[in-house]
């Protein structure tokens, strides 16, 4: 266990973003130029979900509707576990939402460096698991305007009115349209679903096409990017400080306790132990793009600082120096 986190700590993956890192807490000068790194995160986006389309195209039905349903399980009762707890922390409605649908819905960049941990360490997985993350995306976001909505109009709270909890929907709808095309239709959601329906619709046919910038490139991007996230979470990492321990705490022991359930829901269903590790990657990394985009529009009074500090300045470093090695192994030991 011990080798593999250490092999985890020397990838290149790992350094660099560490080294973005540094380079933030001691007010380096580096930075990127302005709109690379939405470029970076755009072929991100795109290589996952095409290479999902072309692994899914390969198998049937039967043989993803199991990895599918557990999925969206996983995706819907995650934010029901992320309000109670942080509801225990006494924290008010609004962030313990913005926390429900960022831990809920997942982290692409986490997930393709987990592919990228399993690859280099020669571990097989389900090629459809790229497609799983796509999934993951949305769920948890509508759950937890659902949630926020259904709390607003309980007849015991009438303390909290629409104007406090920031809901933007009219009277008598459950949710606005506009969050609804928030977290079905931005960026991030429309470039992996989009994709991967190209890459399941065209096939091997892409391969040609595709393989020399989104297949073969895939692992040197990633550490570019992962330079540049290095960057922002040096940035975000003063303000996790300033909300105490408990949210420290919350962003570090949350990752096990989702990655663990995605772990034993990949087993149950059957999946490879790499499988079972990406699934578990999938429930354990925390949002920073589809949810706080959709959470502008339907939580704006959350702050950005809790809930987009501790999935980058905690959670995200965390997952990708121990919560991947942990969940592969923990995923060999139930195989």
């Amino acid at each position: 266990m011990s080798e593999i986190i250490v092999q985890n700590l020397l990838s290149p993956v790992v350094l660099f973003f560490a080294l973005g890192i540094f380079a933030s807490l001691v007010k380096s000068d580096l930075e990127f130029p302005k709109g690379l790194g939405e470029a970076l995160s755009i072929y991100l986006l795109i290589a996952i979900g095409i290479k999902g389309g072309i692994e899914l195209s390969h198998y049937s039905i039967n043989d993803v509707i199991a990895p599918i349903i557990a999925t969206l399980c996983l995706g819907v009762t995650i934010p029901f576990i992320v309000l109670f707890i942080t509801r225990l922390m006494k924290m008010d409605l609004k962030n313990s939402i913005g926390l429900a649908a960022t831990y809920g819905s997942t982290s692409i960049v986490s997930f393709g460096a987990a592919v990228s941990f399993l690859e280099k360490s020669g571990v097989t997985y389900e090629g459809f698991m790229n497609a799983m993350v796509v999934l993951m995306e949305s769920p948890a976001i509508l759950v937890s305007i659902v949630l926020l909505k259904m709390m607003e109009k309980n007849d015991t709270m009438p303390a909290l009115s629409a104007q406090r909890l920031g809901i933007i929907a009219s009277p008598g709808r459950l949710i606005d349209p506009e969050i609804i095309k928030e977290s079905l239709f931005g960026k991030s959601i429309l470039l992996l679903l989009g994709s991967l329906l190209i890459g399941l619709v065209l096939g091997t046919r892409a391969i040609p096409m595709v393989q020399p910038l989104f297949m073969d490139l895939y692992s040197s991007v990633l550490i570019l990017f992962l330079l540049y996230m290095g960057l922002i979470v040096g940035k975000r990492l003063p303000e996790v400080k300033k909300h105490g321990v408990k949210l420290l705490m919350f962003g570090l022991l949350t990752p096990l306790l989702f990655g663990s359930l995605g772990v034993i829901a990949g087993s149950v269903i059957g999946l490879s132990p790499g499988g079972a590790a990406l699934m578990g990657i999938i429930a354990g990394s925390a949002s920073y793009i589809a949810a706080p985009a959709a959470l502008k529009t339907s939580v704006p009074d959350a702050n950005p600082s809790i809930y987009l500090g501790v999935a980058l300045g905690v959670t995200f470093p965390f997952n990708l120096i121990i919560g991947i090695p942990v969940y592969y192994e923990m995923a060999k030991w139930l195989h």
